[in-house]
């Protein structure tokens, strides 16, 4: 037995980064492959979308990770590094630093000549996350550009809310990056994948995708087969039982979804122990042996009951497909209250995962 597997669609992920070609073509990419490739597998995935420009991680763990699976290109941590060991690291792994305080500027300075780092100078336009304030930003380029351990420097900032359409708070954002940077002779870096879809004016010299390269659609109301993506990955699971219930009767903990009429309940082998969210409320879309099918009850630990009743000749064995092709996670994400990134970021290690 070895379900439930998440199946990992390599062409997929290229038809992905090829679309994000189409959408900013005079950009080059940086592709986003933290938190293990948002699920699906930072090394396979690297080699799958070994022709993006860079890769972009959160830590320098997986930085270094990336380096062990054989990757070359350039590698650019996006949190940067917090201590001189860190630093060392990232020296000798050549990985880019993302720079976003002043504490990170010092470090920098003391750390002589050895090493030249290229770097990407953070700006917070609105995040109040990570990024140097407006008021600090001229001093701490001067002082990135006078410094023996900065080669090549490159500006970034990050979008707070660029999947809503024409959002008051994005385009004071992207204006007043691009009014800050004017003039200057550096690369700039502003649009995720819901700003390199929804606005024109953040696709500068590099795009950030993330969540379209794992085909899945950033932007509310609009799918990702409209956007022209692929789902990269597909869980699936087998049904392990199945039984009738008569009108009224209750399934699962709590009995909190009940029969409306006699009905086939389908028992698949998948929880929240495997990353299928407990939260997942009853009507959640499954397809059964390619069928229509929806969630009935309290999602178990290794077990998650489905409504099986219109599912012609429904049986033990009969495939699963929880998220993936057929079924949008983004799509499954609502009836979570939660969104797609945390469902494919969620996958834990008990699933068996198989590359196409």
């Amino acid at each position: 037995m070895s379900f439930p597997t998440a199946t990992i669609d390599a062409s997929a992920l290229r038809h992905n980064l090829a679309a994000v070609r189409r959408f900013a073509p005079a950009s080059k990419v940086l592709a986003v492959i933290k938190a293990n490739a948002y699920g699906h597998g930072i090394v396979p995935v690297a080699h799958a979308l070994d022709s993006a420009d860079a890769f972009g991680v959160a830590r320098i763990g997986e930085g270094l990770a990336l380096r062990a699976g054989g990757i070359t290109r350039p590698i650019v941590l996006l949190e940067g590094v917090f201590s001189n060991d860190e630093l060392q690291q990232a020296a000798a792994a050549n990985f880019e630093l993302v720079v976003h305080s002043l504490a990170q500027v010092e470090q920098l300075e003391q750390a002589g000549a050895a090493h030249r780092f290229d770097v990407w100078l953070k700006l917070n336009t609105g995040m109040n996350r990570l990024g140097v304030t407006p008021a600090e930003f001229d001093e701490v380029r001067r002082r990135l550009q006078t410094c023996a351990a900065v080669g090549r420097i490159r500006l970034m900032t990050h979008l707070f809310g660029a999947e809503e359409a024409g959002g008051v708070g994005t385009r004071q954002q992207i204006g007043d990056f691009l009014a800050m940077t004017a003039g200057m002779s550096l690369d700039r870096s502003v649009a995720n994948s819901a700003g390199l879809i929804a606005w024109p004016e953040a696709r500068t010299e590099w795009v950030r995708p993330g969540l379209m390269l794992y085909g899945i659609s950033p932007i509310p109301g609009q799918s990702a087969d409209q956007l022209g993506l692929r789902p990269a990955m597909t869980l699936t699971t087998q049904l392990i039982a199945v039984r009738r219930v008569t009108r009224g009767e209750g399934v699962g903990y709590n009995a909190i979804w009940r029969a409306p009429k006699d009905s086939l309940i389908g028992i698949a082998a998948i929880g929240y122990g495997d990353g299928y969210a407990r939260n997942v409320r009853s009507g959640a879309p499954v397809l059964v042996n390619s069928h229509p099918a929806t969630v009935a009850g309290r999602v178990s630990m290794d077990m998650t009951a489905i409504d099986v009743t219109d599912v012609p000749d429904a049986k033990i064995g009969d495939s699963v497909v929880l998220w993936g092709e057929g079924v949008p996670a983004d799509r499954v994400a609502s009836y979570a209250d939660t969104i797609a990134y945390e469902l494919v970021c969620g996958i834990a290690q008990r699933v068996t995962r198989v590359w196409r």
